[in-house]
């Protein structure tokens, strides 16, 4: 267990320190992959005029099942919350704040998804709801809820890469990491 231990705090540690930069750019295009189905999922709806059940991203037109079961979205949602917790050490100064404040609310977005996923595998539905429905979409459109969410996930998240791009030097010597570093070489 000890050895377990240790490596998963090594691959931390790299993933906060030399690795950060690769890391951080892996998870930055999972998150991105995530706007995409979410924008691919508005223009069905909003250009294409699809009905909103069939309106289901680019993923769940080809594997359906992925959206009806929750998993697709569940899954992002936890790789998000992963991902957002796990980085969080290589930020320092105003850039840990804002990747804190992604965190903090990723962390309510995930408990939406995971009341989803559990409705869906028991088909038992909050509300008196004929589908799965989170706490704030029994007020709110599914769809438009989720693009909020991810909105506001999404805007800390990017003001804190922009400070940890653009650090001040107190916040540079907090650091492991060389994605500042390796910015002002380039």
């Amino acid at each position: 267990m000890a050895t377990i231990t240790r490596n998963s705090q090594r691959s931390v540690s790299w993933a906060n320190g030399a690795g950060h930069r690769l890391v951080l750019g892996v998870f930055m295009f999972i998150v991105l992959a995530h706007w995409a189905e979410h924008l691919v999922q508005a223009a069905q709806i909003w250009a294409f005029n699809q009905p909103r059940p069939q309106a289901r991203g680019v993923l769940g037109q080809f594997y359906p099942w992925l959206v009806s079961s929750e998993i697709l979205h569940y899954a992002y949602a936890i790789v998000m919350l992963v991902g957002l917790f796990a980085l969080r050490d290589g930020f320092a100064g105003r850039a840990r704040t804002w990747w804190t404040v992604a965190l903090a609310i990723q962390f309510w977005h995930h408990i939406e998804h995971l009341l989803l996923l559990i409705q869906a595998q028991t088909h038992h539905f909050l509300f008196g709801a004929a589908v799965p429905t989170s706490i704030l979409q029994h007020f709110y459109p599914r769809v438009e809820l989720h693009l909020f969410y991810n909105t506001v996930v999404f805007i800390p998240m990017v003001v804190a890469m922009y400070f940890h791009l653009r650090p001040k030097d107190a916040e540079r010597e907090l650091t492991a990491c060389t994605c500042a570093r390796e910015l002002v070489k380039v």
